[in-house]
């Protein structure tokens, strides 16, 4: 094993020290990801600590494991056109991204970690990641590693926007793996972005990240489908039609329980819960709740948006599902959902092929156990992405990659 400049031993073992970048813009995603993937690396092992770089505004309301702590960025919130502000702090996007930037560049230098793992953005938002980069490059024995989920956007789409960015640059420049969190039989995120063989040479597909629960929830005690539309800030829509499939249907069963996410909120919120105390218990919702995965448990089958995470706790907890995509502002979400619903995986919901009625929505949920679940489709052969995720990430810590 080598030992680099920044190793403390303790118990004759070198310590391990992993930095993940999660710009964290909007929703949960990013961040929800960086969590499990920090919880697997350190797991078991009293030398490994992680940090979380993030922007996600609700951080502080998730527990982390021990030996993972966050730092909690200065958060930015995305206009109707597209351009960016300060969540709080009265800066405009120019001083914001250079606070962030600066306090990237500081805990990485005296936290010296052996890994960086940069999640989906290779440059970081509006490139704050690059003097970090340039930095690691010149002065430390860091390994970088950038994590891409299974899809990111359709590849035309994509293909301009990295080219708008410098991602592409980014990516052949300072990274030694890009770690894929998927399989690539079901999709290529990468497809249509013009990387060098040398950069693909460096791609690992990881397979997708298993999702388990290890906190004691009071669940329900009668059969319920669980409601969720991940983060909640785009998922107005997918809820009010589950509402009005259950107002529509006096039948419809069995109960729901909905969760709205942590940024849906404010009138949105206070119209659906007025509409929820109408249906007499039929329906529950709850605001935010950051032990999820114990409701996929419980749950006779699932209603939700089509985000990874989403994805891959309805792959591991086995569950029968209706997904139901947003498909703007990127197709991410549709392209997901349209290639399990092929393997036979899930069940969506197309505004195109089904409509967005609350009778569409009414003959999904009563189709909910007559569909196959994940496993039936060999959901299992998907989910080995923890485990190789350790086996990189060890190896590149410890020389041996």
């Amino acid at each position: 094993m080598s030992q680099t400049a920044n190793d403390t031993l303790r118990d004759g073992k070198p310590k391990r020290r992993i930095i993940f970048y999660s710009h964290d813009t909007f929703g949960l995603g990013h961040l929800r990801r960086s969590r499990a993937l920090a919880a697997a690396l350190t797991a078991g092992d009293d030398n490994a600590s992680a940090i979380i770089l993030t922007g996600s505004p609700v951080a502080g309301r998730f527990t982390f494991p021990k030996g993972v702590d966050h730092i909690r960025l200065p958060g930015v919130t995305k206009l109707a056109d597209g351009s960016y502000v300060s969540q709080t702090l009265g800066l405009d996007i120019d001083e914001i991204t250079a606070l962030r930037a600066g306090l990237i560049k500081t805990a990485i230098e005296k936290y010296e970690p052996d890994l960086l793992i940069v999640d989906k953005e290779p440059s970081g938002f509006r490139g704050e990641l690059l003097p970090s980069l340039e930095w690691l490059r010149d002065h430390g024995n860091t390994k970088t590693v950038l994590g891409l989920r299974d899809v990111l956007d359709e590849p035309e789409v994509l293909a301009a926007e990295w080219a708008r960015k410098g991602a592409i640059a980014a990516t052949e420049a300072f990274y030694d793996e890009i770690w894929v969190y998927g399989v690539h039989d079901v999709y290529d995120p990468t497809k249509g972005l013009p990387l060098s063989e040398a950069a693909r040479d460096r791609m690992h597909w990881t397979g997708y990240l298993r999702r388990e629960t290890t906190d004691e929830v009071d669940l329900p005690d009668h059969p319920y489908v669980l409601i969720t539309p991940g983060g909640g800030g785009d998922g107005a829509a997918m809820v009010s039609l589950v509402l009005e499939a259950y107002e529509k249907d006096p039948d419809l069963s069995p109960n729901a329980v909905l969760i709205y996410g942590p940024f849906l909120s404010g009138d949105v919120r206070d119209a659906f819960d007025a509409r929820v105390e109408k249906l007499n218990g039929r329906v529950t919702a709850v605001g935010f709740d950051s032990r999820i995965e114990a409701l996929f448990v419980g749950a006779e089958g699932v209603v939700c948006m089509g985000g990874y995470n989403t994805f891959c706790e309805v792959l591991s907890f086995d569950k029968r599902a209706v997904i139901v995509p947003r498909t703007v502002p990127r197709l991410e979400q549709w392209i997901r959902a349209s290639r399990a619903e092929e393997l036979g995986l899930v069940r969506m919901l197309d505004e195109t092929r089904d409509g967005m009625t609350a009778d569409a929505m009414i003959a999904a949920i009563r189709n909910l156990p007559h569909q196959n679940k994940p496993s039936e489709a060999g959901a299992d052969g998907l989910l080995d992405g923890l485990d190789v995720v350790i086996k990189r990430g060890r190896a590149l810590m410890d020389g041996t990659a």
